[in-house]
């Protein structure tokens, strides 16, 4: 086992790049995290909602809205049997509203995140990390929430060079 996790959420079907629609098969946070497979040595886990949001985009993001204002916990499809044995665990997703998927909720209320490091990375097209840095520490009391990276999600297959770096200012690399 790897001493670092990557915990992931990322969504393909129809997506916003730039000011346009567009379909997609892999989604922006999953191709980032398939750059970071290639630089560390880590395990990984997509977090998978039971019921997912709408392939179409605009249903997505009004589903992903109400999750938030009703402060839903969206059941997973599954989760890791531990993480006990990780000292680090990145976590991405896409900015949804301001902040992290539910479903990222879901997955950090799970474990016992205390004495562990937690980077975070957010695919977004300039909406930044939002308030998802502040909220992973509410939600996983007890870990130290390193500075996250932001990751323009139209350029992710063209982000190793900020990965690599962010990657390495975090000790990983």
């Amino acid at each position: 086992m790897s001493k670092t996790l990557i915990a992931y959420f990322s969504r393909a079907d129809e997506n916003y790049f730039g000011g346009a629609m567009r379909y997609v098969k892999v989604g922006n946070t999953e191709i980032v995290c398939n750059l970071m497979k290639d630089m560390v040595e880590t395990d990984t886990f997509k977090i998978e909602m039971k019921n997912p949001y709408s392939p179409v985009y605009m249903t997505c993001i009004d589903e992903a809205k109400k999750d938030l204002r009703e402060n839903a916990r969206p059941e997973l499809v599954s989760y890791p049997d531990s993480i006990d044995g990780y000292e680090t665990v990145i976590l991405a997703y896409p900015n949804y509203w301001g902040t992290m998927p539910m479903a990222v909720v879901t997955f950090l209320e799970k474990f016992d995140f205390s004495g562990k490091t937690i980077l975070p990375l957010c695919t977004n097209e300039g909406s930044g990390m939002g308030s998802s840095e502040r909220d992973i520490k509410k939600y996983a009391p007890g870990a130290e929430v390193a500075k996250g990276l932001s990751v323009n999600g139209s350029s992710a297959a063209n982000s190793s060079e900020s990965v690599k770096h962010w990657l390495s200012s975090n000790g990983l690399i």
